[in-house]
């Protein structure tokens, strides 16, 4: 008995090494936890189990109506993804503002929620047939960086879960020229989603710039300027008082008013710069395709590719001047083999409409400019 005593008083100890140990050894980090929490379970150190916990929406989830303090908004020149439309919002934390800039993405304060929901009308050529949400996707801007969460909607649409894994779904729809469509759709993991929204290694918001922002948008209480309606509601800081100062991109699909040569710049800066700029994971491309690069090269124009393979289909140039077919960026873009299409992210079907763009872009080019 003597020989086990100094044990037995050791145990109270290791008891309470483990416990410290137990404790430490939960290293989820703090700013993990999502912003907006309403006593919801948490699924893993991501974010809420289901989309509803986060009180974003008011009234039947499916309906989308926002919340006190969610406000809607949409882009001039939306990224391509298989032709689903694109419900956001955004929830800033409340006496808090983003900063206003002309050039990028707006500095948004921690705490700000970016909400884009995925979802196809039943019919494209009539809306009052319903439709079908497919994912909700939060951008959360935490003290470490913004993080991503895909959620899944159910069959039934009573609500969404946090998929980190992401999933796919088959969905079908009646298209603008009246034909059935159907497409094995794909949500991405919380990692795939870093493969278009990182930039100099940091995870950022894509969309709500200056130039994609300003447009009017009715609201439920009338059409405004979104510039105007996130100054007035308290959430941007340091907008120009003259709304001519502030830049804007043209919708790729209203030609009314806008240039074929501003139509397409924009096309490809939503859709491709966030990899193919200079802070861009495919900068070492050295095609730079955002809206303010003017080099030619840059730009594609005569522009070998820095390694040949399947991907430039023996083409010789990114961008042959009025020779659409002979670019490698337009063959990219009609393509729907993974290792030849570009995006290579986002998409499974051609965009027929962006490829009838950038291909008029090209052909409009006169190779003596050049």
């Amino acid at each position: 008995m003597r020989l086990w005593r100094p044990f037995i008083l050791l145990i109270p100890l290791l008891m309470g090494v483990f416990a410290v140990h137990y404790s430490c050894s939960d290293n989820r980090p703090k700013d993990s936890i999502p912003v907006q929490q309403s006593g919801s379970t948490l699924t893993g150190h991501w974010g809420l189990e289901k989309l509803s916990d986060y009180g974003l929406f008011q009234g039947r989830l499916a309906d989308l109506i926002p919340a006190e303090g969610v406000l809607p908004y949409d882009l001039n020149m939306p990224l391509f993804s298989d032709y689903a439309l694109k419900a956001r919002f955004v929830k800033m934390p409340e006496g808090k503002k983003a900063i206003y800039n002309d050039k990028s993405v707006f500095e948004f304060p921690e705490g700000t929620i970016l909400i884009k929901n995925f979802l196809y009308p039943n019919d494209f050529r009539d809306e009052t047939k319903g439709r079908k949400i497919i994912e909700t996707r939060l951008l959360i801007h935490e003290s470490s960086g913004w993080k991503a969460l895909p959620y899944i909607w159910n069959e039934e649409q009573t609500e969404a879960y946090l998929e980190v894994a992401g999933g796919r779904k088959e969905i079908s729809w009646i298209h603008t020229d009246g034909k059935q469509k159907t497409l094995q759709y794909s949500i991405p993991n919380v990692n795939q989603c870093k493969g278009c929204h990182v930039k100099a290694s940091r995870l950022i918001p894509i969309g709500p710039s200056a130039r994609q922002l300003n447009k009017n948008f009715a609201y439920s209480d009338g059409i405004m300027n979104q510039l105007l309606r996130w100054r007035n509601a308290g959430i941007l800081d340091q907008l120009p008082d003259d709304l001519s100062q502030c830049p804007t991109v043209p919708d790729w699909n209203h030609p009314e008013g806008s240039s074929l040569e501003s139509r397409a710049r924009a096309y490809l800066d939503i859709n491709c710069a966030h990899c193919h700029s200079k802070e861009g994971p495919a900068n070492t491309s050295g095609l730079l395709l955002d809206i303010h690069e003017t080099n030619p090269s840059s730009l594609g124009i005569y522009k070998a590719p820095v390694a040949a393979g399947r991907g430039s289909g023996n083409l010789l140039y990114d961008i042959v001047p009025g020779k659409p077919q002979e670019s490698i960026l337009l063959y990219r873009m009609q393509s729907t083999d993974p290792g030849v299409m570009m995006p290579e992210l986002g998409r499974k079907m051609v965009h027929e409409e962006g490829v009838q763009l950038i291909s008029e872009w090209i052909a409009a080019m006169k190779p003596s400019s050049f």
